[in-house]
C-alpha cells in the first residue's frame, strides 16, 4: 500500500478520511495523493432542443472554492511527514476517483458522500469506505473477513494483507448457506498462514439473514475492520432486493470497510 489516493471535499467528513489515509501512509511508508474534484458537468444544463447552458457564475464560484482547499490541503500535508501531492480535475466523481485509482493501491472514501458501492464496481484497486465520525485506527485490533468463497472475496482477502499482517488477530467469518461456498471455508486460513497471518475461523449458522448474521459476528467481536468482497449479485439484484455489500454500507454502525470487486 504504497499509493494511497482519498476523495478531497469540503464534506464535514474529509478530516476523517485524511486522518485515516496519512496514517496508512506512513504506516506502510506510502505516498499520498489527496483528489479534489470539481465536477463541470454539474454546472452545464441541456435544453430539450439540445443547446447547453453553463452557470458560469456557479462553477466560477464552485473552482474558487475548491482552488482554496487544494490549497489549504498542500499547507497543511506541508507540514506534516508524509509524501504527498494534491490533484486537481473536473471530471464527474465517480470517474475522477475511478480513472485516479487506476495507479493506486487503496482508495479512501467515506460512506456518505463517496459512493463506495459504485466506486468498488470500477475502481482496479480496493475501496477502503470510512463511517462519517470514525477513522481506521492502526494497527488494526480485530479484522473481519467476511468469507462467501466467491472471487471477490478472495480478492479482498489478497489485497487487505498489508492491514491483516498487523492486526492484532483476525477472524474469518462464514455464514453457513447451503451450496453458497466455491471455496473451502478453511482455505483462506491457509492462505493467511502463507503470510505469517494467524486467522480463527468462525462458522455460523445462517439467522434471519446473512447479512445480519454477519453484522451480529462483527459487533460481539467488536471487529474494527471488516474486509469483504463488493457486490457477490449482480449490482441490479442487490438494488432490488438488498444484499450483504449494500446492508453494510447503509448500516450506520458498521466498522470501516475494506471493499474490493
Amino acid at each position: 500500500m504504497r499509493s494511497i489516493l482519498v476523495q478531497g471535499g469540503h464534506d464535514p467528513q474529509m478530516g476523517v478520511r485524511l486522518d485515516t489515509a496519512m496514517d496508512l501512509a506512513r504506516v506502510h511508508g506510502g505516498h499520498l495523493t489527496v483528489l479534489v474534484d470539481t465536477p463541470i458537468d454539474q454546472y452545464v444544463t441541456v435544453d430539450p432542443y439540445g443547446g447547453a447552458l453553463l452557470a458560469r457564475d456557479a462553477l466560477e464560484m464552485a473552482i474558487k472554492q475548491d482552488d482554496a482547499l487544494a490549497k489549504a490541503l498542500a499547507e497543511r500535508l506541508g507540514n506534516d511527514d508524509v509524501p504527498f501531492d494534491v490533484a486537481k480535475v473536473e471530471m464527474p466523481l465517480m470517474d475522477a476517483l475511478g480513472r485516479s485509482a487506476d495507479l493506486a493501491d487503496l482508495v479512501v472514501v467515506s460512506r456518505s458522500t463517496g459512493n463506495p458501492g459504485d466506486l468498488a464496481l470500477v475502481a482496479t484497486c480496493p475501496v477502503l469506505a470510512l463511517p462519517d465520525d470514525t477513522p481506521l485506527r492502526l494497527p488494526v485490533g480485530t479484522a473481519c473477513v467476511a468469507w462467501d468463497g466467491s472471487s471477490q472475496a478472495a480478492r479482498a482477502l489478497k489485497a487487505a494483507v498489508p492491514l491483516l499482517a498487523a492486526a492484532g488477530s483476525v477472524r474469518v467469518l462464514t455464514v453457513l448457506v447451503e451450496g453458497s461456498a466455491e471455496f473451502p471455508a478453511t482455505d483462506p486460513l491457509r492462505y493467511l498462514a502463507r503470510h505469517d497471518i494467524k486467522a480463527e475461523l468462525t462458522e455460523l449458522p445462517c439467522g434471519k439473514s446473512v447479512e445480519e448474521t454477519l453484522a451480529a459476528e462483527v459487533a460481539r467481536v467488536q471487529g474494527n475492520l471488516l474486509v469483504m468482497g463488493a457486490y457477490g449479485h449482480s449490482r441490479l439484484r442487490e438494488f432490488l432486493f438488498g444484499g450483504v455489500t449494500r446492508f453494510f454500507l447503509d448500516e450506520l454502525t458498521a466498522p470501516p470497510l475494506f471493499l474490493a470487486n
